[in-house]
C-alpha cells in the first residue's frame, strides 16, 4: 500500500550518513510495524529505494530511515543527499519485513556500516523486551551511525569494531562459541553475510542463521541463463496474457501493460516486487524468499525469477 508522507526533518548522523523523519502530513498514526521492517521511499525523480526503518517500532507518529551516500550507487543516494528533502511529501510504500526477529533463547546481531539500521531497531526491541541479545558492529570509524545508541541500550551487549584500524573480527570464531539455540541476524555487505553464513554452517547444527542484503551477493548482472525458455504470464486482474522471452524478464514483460508495478533493485534482493502468483510454478532466482517459501510457490519476485511450468498467473 502507498501512502503520502512528509519529509519533517533530514539528519546528519555520520559524514556519509543521513536520518529522514517521515509522518503524516495531517498529524495522523502511521501503520505499525515490527523490527526488522523495510519501506519503500518514491523519490521526486521517481526513483524507488528501499530502506530498513530504525526508529522506534512503538512509536506510531513517525518512520525513521538511514540512508548513506553510496558514490557508486545508481543516484538514489545522491538524490536524497543533495536534495532539499525537508518539507516536501514523498509516496511511500510499506512497511513490509523480509527480516523478522524470530522466537529464539539468543539473538546475536551483526551488523555492517549501515546495515546497522535494521539491527538498532531490534536490539531496542529485544532490549525492552528483556532477551538475550548480543550486537557486533563492523565498520570504518567515523562513517558508522548510532553507535552510542546501541551502547545508551546496554553496552556490555555491543562490540564496536573499527575495521579500518583493527582489521576485520575473527567471525568464524565469534559465531563458532555461540551456544545452541542461537539465532544469527546480519545485515550487511556480501563478504559479511558469506562469512558470517559459512561460520554459522561451520559451527554445526543448533545455529539458525537469518540474513538481509543490500546489494546483491552475485557480481554477474542479471540476464538470460542456460535452459531459459519463453512463457507465458496471465495477469489475472485485467485477463492480459503477456508472452515472456528468454531475453527479458517477467518485470519488464509486465511493465508494458503495468508501467505502476513496483521494483527497485531488478537483482533479486530487495522483495520490491514482490508478487502473489494465483496459478502456476515459478523458478525462484531471488535471495529474499527461504527455502519453504520457495517451495510453496506462493509468491515470487518477478523481476529475476521466472517460470517452470508454461503459463504463470500473478495477482496483477
Amino acid at each position: 500500500m502507498s501512502r503520502t508522507l512528509l519529509v519533517k526533518q533530514v539528519r546528519a548522523e555520520a559524514p556519509q550518513v543521513v536520518t529522514l523523519t517521515l509522518v503524516d502530513p495531517a498529524g495522523g498514526p502511521l501503520p505499525p510495524w515490527e523490527p526488522g521492517a523495510h519501506v519503500e521511499l518514491v523519490l521526486p525523480s521517481g526513483l524507488v529505494r528501499q530502506y530498513s526503518l530504525c526508529g522506534d517500532d512503538l512509536d506510531r507518529t513517525s518512520y525513521t530511515v538511514a540512508v548513506r551516500h553510496e558514490t557508486g550507487g545508481r543516484g538514489g543516494s545522491r538524490e536524497i543527499h543533495t536534495s532539499a528533502l525537508v518539507g516536501r511529501e514523498l509516496a511511500v510504500r510499506g512497511p513490509r519485513n523480509h527480516f523478522p526477529l524470530a522466537r529464539a533463547a539468543r539473538h546475536f546481531l551483526v551488523a555492517g556500516g549501515i546495515g546497522v539500521t535494521p539491527v538498532l531497531a531490534m536490539a531496542r526491541a529485544l532490549q525492552r523486551s528483556g532477551q538475550d541479545w548480543q550486537v557486533l558492529y563492523c565498520g570504518h570509524h567515523g562513517d558508522m551511525p548510532f553507535v552510542d545508541e546501541l551502547n545508551g541500550l546496554d553496552a556490555d551487549r555491543v562490540t564496536v569494531v573499527r575495521t579500518d584500524r583493527d582489521g576485520r573480527p575473527d567471525i568464524a570464531s565469534l559465531i563458532g562459541r555461540l551456544p545452541e539455540g542461537t539465532t544469527v541476524y546480519c545485515c550487511g555487505p556480501p563478504s559479511l553475510l558469506t562469512d558470517v553464513t559459512k561460520a554459522a554452517a561451520a559451527a554445526g547444527a543448533g545455529l539458525e542463521v537469518r540474513v538481509e542484503r543490500f546489494s546483491s551477493s552475485s557480481e554477474a548482472p542479471p540476464g538470460p541463463a542456460e535452459g531459459d525458455h519463453t512463457f507465458e504470464v496471465e495477469l489475472a486482474r485485467s485477463g492480459a496474457v503477456i508472452t515472456v522471452p528468454a531475453e527479458r524478464s517477467v518485470l519488464d514483460a509486465v511493465r508494458d501493460v503495468r508501467p505502476d508495478v513496483p521494483f527497485s533493485c531488478e537483482e533479486g534482493y530487495c522483495g520490491s516486487c514482490e508478487t502473489r502468483v494465483v496459478d502456476g510454478t515459478p523458478d525462484h532466482r531471488d535471495e529474499v524468499l527461504g527455502a519453504n517459501e520457495h517451495a510453496r510457490g506462493s509468491t515470487m519476485m518477478i523481476c529475476v525469477s521466472r517460470a517452470v511450468s508454461p503459463r504463470l498467473v500473478l495477482d496483477l
